[in-house]
């Protein structure tokens, strides 16, 4: 929260707001779901041992290990995603970064959504430090999550496990088969997005345009 609000809280080269960061990390109302990051992730005794540059922030950044999350953004493709840097530095440094992680990484990316790696950078470093970064993913890996949690929900359910409790309370079984398939939805349509290429989109906007001829 820290990181994604400091551009509302202290001066900066590239402002970001929450309003913009909505609007560029959710291209569908269902996929709202992030992925966060924070580096540089050191003990305070090697802090004086690793140096701090924006390529070494940038590397740490997109590592899988980095995120706070448990899911692995390598299997899946980021449809957006956004990087707040923190500290004095070059916005040009950065944007070269940004690209640079595009170029090197493209198949990890939806082809569909060009310039989807939004950056903003906050002059004032958080104390302690003399740059950091804020990670920001909208990726399809989360789907990993949420498959977890369906099967563990489905192996308890099989058994009506607990059920009694919510039961007791004014629930209705029906409920629980409803928000089980919601989940099951979510899951496959992060999963339709992964698959999806730009080839497809182009084909799908000529059927409407032939439709609507």
């Amino acid at each position: 929260m820290s990181g994604v609000t400091c551009c509302l809280r202290f001066p900066g080269q590239l402002n970001s707001d929450l309003r913009k960061l909505a609007v560029n990390l959710i291209p569908f109302p269902r996929l709202h779901f992030f992925m966060v990051g924070f580096v540089p992730l050191t003990s305070r005794g090697s802090q004086q041992y690793r140096a701090l540059t924006v390529p070494e922030l940038t590397q740490q950044m997109w590592d899988a290990k980095n995120m706070m999350c448990a899911a692995d953004p390598r299997h899946g493709r980021y449809l957006t995603a956004s990087a707040m840097f923190r500290g004095k530095m070059s916005t040009k440094e950065v944007d070269e970064q940004m690209l640079n992680v595009q170029n090197k990484n493209s198949s990890y990316f939806v082809e569909w959504i060009p310039n989807n790696v939004k950056s903003s950078v906050c002059d004032i470093p958080p104390k302690g430090l003399k740059m950091a970064g804020t990670f920001v993913g909208n990726s399809t890996s989360i789907q990993e999550m949420f498959r977890r949690v369906s099967e563990q929900f489905t192996a308890m359910f099989r058994r009506k496990a607990f059920l009694h409790w919510y039961t007791g309370e004014g629930m209705d079984e029906m409920e629980f088969t409803e928000a089980e398939s919601n989940m099951n939805d979510l899951v496959a349509e992060y999963q339709q997005y992964q698959d999806a290429t730009a080839d497809e989109e182009y084909d799908e906007e000529e059927e409407e345009e032939a439709v609507a001829e």
